[in-house]
């Protein structure tokens, strides 16, 4: 049985609002606008240190890229950048971003079926292997990495679980992976995890996500006042930041449930070498 409903998945990225929150997931929890943009300008200077070395001459591709926030940023740091989304509401944002760029490329359609015209030093996937079956997740990788140029990589920004794979089911469908499943998984393709990092600003702003869950599930709607709730929970977790992250360890309370990885991945070279990356 497959783990992913394509049409679900469609179906609920083609309702997300096209804002700061929306394909960021927080909707719905009364933060403010700038808790998207604090975690987008968090995780820009994450990206920043891992492309680093990367030629700048070439080009960039951003599949599954939303409104293009990550594709314009990538269209100030290398020639060339294309930019792929699937959901036709949030593709209407990206075409109007890609319109400011002489060098930006959007393209509508399915990171399965598109096929590129040129060879990439970076491949960003942010957040779109956790809407696919292990096999699409293979099929892709392996036609991904015919299009890395040498030296190229691709980087994977994914949310993650610490232990056993978690698949959703419902009005919303994705499958949870752990860093060790994702790094077999690239294994399959010959391809090697070369770093993995966590991303702070995601779990900084998810532990408010699951909390505020929680306040839902035990406060009648009429009284649960998500605009005041959620703007207090964003600050109180900026003020507490960074020691607010540190009282789950301590008391090994393995929240939030959910995590999130930048991965970096390569083509392997040496086999015997890259079996290393598995025990992650």
């Amino acid at each position: 049985m497959p783990e992913v409903d394509k049409k679900v998945v469609g179906n609920y990225w083609e309702q997300v609002k096209p804002t700061i929150l929306g394909p960021y997931m927080m909707d719905d929890y009364g933060f403010p606008a700038s808790a998207g943009k604090f975690r987008f300008g968090i995780e820009e200077q994450v990206v920043e240190k891992l492309i680093q070395n990367l030629d700048r001459n070439g080009a960039a591709l951003d599949l599954g890229s939303g409104m293009g926030f990550w594709a314009e940023k990538f269209a100030y740091s290398f020639a060339r950048v294309d930019a792929l989304e699937r959901s036709s509401s949030l593709y209407l944002d990206l075409e109007k971003r890609c319109s400011k760029h002489s060098n930006m490329r959007a393209f509508l359609g399915d990171a399965l079926s598109f096929q590129p015209d040129q060879r990439y030093q970076l491949i960003f996937l942010g957040g779109l292997l956790m809407y696919l079956d292990e096999n699409d997740v293979v099929i892709l990788l392996k036609r991904l990495k015919q299009c890395l140029e040498p030296g190229g990589i691709i980087l994977c920004r994914e949310s993650t679980v610490r232990d056993q794979t978690l698949i959703l089911k419902g009005e919303y469908n994705a499958v949870y992976r752990s860093v060790k499943s994702y790094a077999s998984l690239f294994q399959k393709c010959d391809l090697a995890l070369r770093h993995k990092e966590k991303n702070e600003a995601y779990i900084l702003l998810q532990m408010g996500c699951e909390s505020i869950d929680k306040w839902k599930t035990i406060m009648p709607k009429p009284f649960q006042v998500l605009s005041w709730v959620g703007h207090l929970t964003y600050w109180g977790l900026r003020v507490g930041n960074p020691l607010i992250q540190k009282v789950p360890g301590v008391f090994k309370i393995p929240f939030p449930k959910l995590e999130n990885h930048f991965l970096v991945v390569e083509v392997a070279t040496d086999l015997s070498n890259d079996q290393l990356s598995v025990n992650v």
